[in-house]
């Protein structure tokens, strides 16, 4: 039974992958805006914050990096939701194929194009300065953190791609996702934020992810919140797995 969703989800997933590679646009759309905002941040307002002895690309980067993740899955449910709309879900759930791999198909297919659309913006960060001193552990300890957040807000664009009644209504849920990271400590510290809004960023998850992000990078001590990111990604992750399956069954069913 394992083996038989294996072999499905991976002849699905090559299906989902030719999709993209025949439409490498979309990678780079997803690269050219968080590169682009980088860019606007590091050398037009950069010179305005106190980052302390952190050069502000390295100060900056994490939050970008979550901006192009969550730029990247608005593809993923829009690609489902297509699939939804030409009729292919209830042609392959009359074959002989594991039903869940469809999904897993489009959720792997999610976490390659956004690795590769990861690694553009890192080269790009480096290309302006971006420099960090961190071990193989440490780089390690980012990628895992990166790819359970990938993997967490695919699910996430799964729900959208299953349930939209519009091209426009599947990929808008990801809007107020690239919007969080301003209201963290993505691009300037929480303390010099008002109380209210200093106490939602404080306590977001994207605060914690960027900030664990941040200390791996630059060799700072990461603290608990290593631990605060990881329980949000695991529990995002989760809630969003159930939800995305419910709507699947109804959706099929």
């Amino acid at each position: 039974m394992a083996t038989h969703f294996f072999v499905d989800t991976a002849a699905l997933t090559g299906r989902t992958l030719r999709h993209v590679t025949r439409s490498l646009d979309t990678i780079i759309t997803t690269a050219i805006t968080p590169i682009a905002m980088m860019l606007l941040f590091v050398y037009v307002f950069g010179g305005a914050i106190d980052t302390g002895s952190v050069s502000y690309v390295n100060y900056m980067l994490p939050g970008i990096l979550l901006i192009t993740i969550a730029s990247g899955i608005a593809y993923t449910a829009f690609r489902l939701f297509m699939d939804m709309q030409s009729g292919i879900f209830e042609r392959f759930s009359s074959m002989p194929i594991a039903r869940s791999g469809v999904l897993w198909a489009h959720v792997l297919t999610s976490m390659v194009a956004n690795l590769i659309s990861l690694l553009v913006v890192v080269l790009a960060a480096i290309a302006i300065g971006f420099r960090s001193g961190a071990g193989v552990l440490a780089w390690l300890a980012v990628a895992g953190t990166l790819i359970l957040f990938t993997l967490a807000l695919t699910w996430i664009a799964v729900i959208p791609g299953l349930t939209a009644k519009s091209v426009d209504g599947a990929s808008a849920f990801s809007y107020p996702l690239i919007f969080l990271p301003f209201i963290s400590s993505a691009f300037v510290p929480t303390a010099t934020m008002p109380g209210p809004v200093r106490a939602f960023a404080e306590n977001q998850p994207v605060t914690s992810i960027v900030n664990a992000i941040r200390s791996l990078l630059t060799q700072q001590p990461v603290g608990t919140d290593i631990w605060i990111a990881l329980a949000w990604c695991v529990g995002i992750l989760v809630v969003a797995y159930v939800f995305a399956n419910m709507a699947y069954r109804r959706r099929i069913s």
